[in-house]
């Protein structure tokens, strides 16, 4: 048995490269991102926890649009530190005229304290930004389990 410790990077294909960039940039060095990589029509961007790489599509493959409910990519969901940050994205995302699908709304089925925003990159690729109470617990738990273990 092997043991996954993390996404190491998501690549998506965009129709326009310079288009996304710009958008992804901008984006992405608001949510403390650094650009990395640009290399062969491929850019990608760090924040030592994960990567986000974006990759121009071939010309069939730009020649279809990305349909959501379709076979593949539905959205990405970036976890922030808080609430406060969620407000504060979205507040930037309106500066930047993003497409804004749902502003910041608590999503109580999705588990304690899930609150998220979500929006369209340039080639109407969802994206999800959001604070987890849950999950933040249930990590607390976690590492207090393992730090029992190892005592």
């Amino acid at each position: 048995m092997v043991h996954v410790v993390g996404i190491d990077h998501l690549a998506i294909r965009v129709s326009d490269l310079t288009r996304s960039k710009r958008f992804y940039d901008k984006l992405l060095t608001f949510m403390g991102f650094v650009k990395e990589w640009e290399f062969n029509g491929t850019v990608g961007w760090n924040n030592w926890a994960t990567m986000f790489w974006i990759t121009q599509a071939d010309a069939e493959g730009a020649r279809h649009p990305h349909h959501e409910g379709g076979i593949g990519y539905h959205h990405y969901a970036f976890e922030l530190g808080g609430r406060a940050e969620v407000d504060a994205l979205y507040r930037f995302l309106l500066k930047e005229e993003v497409v804004i699908v749902d502003p910041p709304a608590e999503y109580p089925s999705y588990g304690e304290g899930y609150y998220a925003v979500f929006f369209r990159d340039p080639d109407g690729l969802k994206l999800e930004a959001l604070h987890f109470v849950e999950k933040e617990k249930r990590r607390a738990r976690m590492a207090e389990e393992r730090a029992r273990g190892a005592s």
